[in-house]
C-alpha cells in the first residue's frame, strides 16, 4: 500500500511540473484552443496538450516503479503512444473522424496482442458468480469496449476540469475496487495509483480558469486508459469481467454519450453530429455556472462510483440488477428533463 501511495505521489508532482512546461510547448506551436461558436463555453484561447503532461507522467513513473514492465503493461503504454499521437495530430491538425477511429482501434488491438482482453462475462443470472466464455466475441467486445470509452471521455470534455475530475473519480473507484480485492488486483491498483497521481498534477492548472486544457491528446488517453485498466480491475471469479461494476463506475459519460446518439437519432440528426444537448450544456443553461455544473458532475459520478463498488462485492445476479434499476432511473430522469430532445 505504502509503494503505491509513493508511485501515486510521485506521478504528481512529475504531472504538476510538466504541466507548465506542456503549456509552452503549445503556444511556441500554437496548438491553442479558440472558440468559434456558441457551442465553446470558453471565450478565450486557451493552450492545448494539457495530456501530455499526463502521458509523461504515467509513463515515466510506470518504468521506474521497479526498473522493467510486465507483459500487461507494456502493451498498455504501446496503445497509450499511438492514443497521444493521434490526440497530438488531431490538436494540431484536425484529424478527420475516420482516421482518429482508426488509429483508436489500432491502440485497441495492442491490448488485444497483450492479453488485454474481454475473455469471459458474469453469468447475469447465476447466484455463484459462475462466467460466460464469450469466444471469437472477445476481441470486437474489447475493441468496442475501450474505443467507446476514449470516446466517451472525450465527449464530455467541454468545461475547465470535468472531464479530467471524472476520470479521476472513476480511476479513484477502480483503485478502491482493486484494493478490496488486493490479491488478485494488484496491477489494477498500481496501474490506477500511478494515473490518480498523474491526474491530480495536472487538475489544478485545468480547474476552472483553466490555463490549459488536455485536448484530444488528454481526453482520449484518460478515456483509453480507463478502459484498458476497467478491464484488468472488473475482473471476478474465474477471471470473468464484472460488465454491471465499469459501466457504472465510468458511468456518466457513457450514459451523456449513450442519451447524445439517441437524441440525433430520434431527432434525425448525424449520429455523430455536435449539438448542446450534453448534461453540462443542460446545467449550463439552467443557469448554473462552470464550477457549478462542475461540481454537480462530479457528485453525479461519485454516486455511480459508490454503487460500482457495492456491484463488485454483491453476487453477479444482483449486480446486474443494480445495473438494470439504476439505469431505468437514469432513463427516467433523462426523458423528463427532455435530454433526448435535440438542442442546437
Amino acid at each position: 500500500m505504502d509503494n503505491m501511495l509513493f508511485l501515486g505521489v510521485i506521478a504528481a508532482i512529475l504531472s504538476f511540473l510538466f504541466t507548465p512546461l506542456i503549456k509552452r510547448l503549445a503556444i511556441k506551436i500554437n496548438a491553442i484552443d479558440v472558440p468559434k461558436d456558441e457551442r465553446r463555453v470558453h471565450k478565450r484561447p486557451t493552450p492545448l496538450l494539457g495530456g501530455l503532461a499526463i502521458y509523461f507522467s504515467f509513463i515515466i513513473t510506470m518504468i521506474l516503479k521497479n526498473g522493467h514492465l510486465i507483459k500487461q503493461e507494456k502493451g498498455i503504454i504501446i496503445g497509450a503512444t499511438i492514443i497521444v499521437i493521434a490526440g497530438f495530430l488531431d490538436d494540431k491538425y484536425d484529424l478527420k473522424p475516420i482516421i482518429k477511429l482508426l488509429l483508436q482501434i489500432s491502440a485497441a488491438m495492442c491490448l488485444i496482442l497483450y492479453d488485454i482482453k474481454i475473455v469471459s462475462v458474469t453469468d447475469p443470472f447465476s447466484s455463484y458468480d459462475s462466467y460466460i466464455n464469450i469466444m471469437w466475441l472477445s476481441v470486437p467486445l474489447t475493441i468496442i469496449w475501450v474505443v467507446g470509452i476514449t470516446n466517451a471521455i472525450n465527449l464530455i470534455d467541454g468545461l475547465d476540469g470535468l472531464a479530467a475530475g471524472v476520470a479521476l473519480i472513476s480511476t479513484v473507484t477502480l483503485f478502491i475496487i482493486a484494493l478490496l480485492n488486493i490479491s488478485t488486483r494488484m496491477e489494477a491498483a498500481i496501474l490506477t495509483s500511478v494515473l490518480i497521481g498523474s491526474i491530480m498534477g495536472f487538475l489544478p492548472y485545468n480547474f476552472y480558469p483553466a490555463s490549459i486544457f488536455m485536448g484530444d491528446t488528454g481526453a482520449q488517453l484518460l478515456g483509453f486508459l480507463l478502459g484498458a485498466i476497467s478491464i484488468q480491475g472488473a475482473i471476478k471469479s474465474a477471471a470473468a469481467f464484472a460488465i454491471s461494476v465499469p459501466i457504472l463506475a465510468l458511468g456518466l459519460p457513457i450514459y451523456d454519450t449513450l442519451f447524445a446518439m439517441i437524441r440525433r437519432k430520434i431527432n434525425g440528426k448525424p449520429i455523430m453530429g455536435a449539438d448542446r444537448g450534453h448534461l453540462h450544456h443542460r446545467l449550463l443553461d439552467m443557469g448554473l455556472t462552470q464550477k457549478q455544473a462542475v461540481i454537480i458532475m462530479y457528485l453525479i459520478s461519485t454516486v455511480l462510483g459508490a454503487f460500482a463498488i457495492i456491484a463488485m462485492q454483491i453476487s453477479s445476479a444482483n449486480s446486474y440488477f443494480l445495473l438494470a434499476s439504476i439505469m431505468i432511473l437514469i432513463v427516467i430522469i433523462a426523458w423528463k428533463f427532455g435530454f433526448f430532445q435535440h438542442k442546437e
